[in-house]
């Protein structure tokens, strides 16, 4: 096998069935969910302008 094929098959590897969860940063604290925000968290969370990938 070349060492082309061997970087090739590592970078594969790397991440394969890892699950992850999305981690956003809300006013000022990075965050999976909002489960735990009170109202004016969560409405501060809603008025802000979303921005598309």
């Amino acid at each position: 096998m070349t060492s082309k094929n061997t970087m090739a098959q590592h970078e594969r590897e790397i991440g394969a069935q890892v699950g992850f969860e999305r981690i956003r940063r809300i006013t000022g604290y990075l965050v999976g969910t909002t489960d735990r925000f009170n109202n004016a968290k969560r409405a501060e969370e809603s008025d802000r302008v979303k921005h598309g990938i």
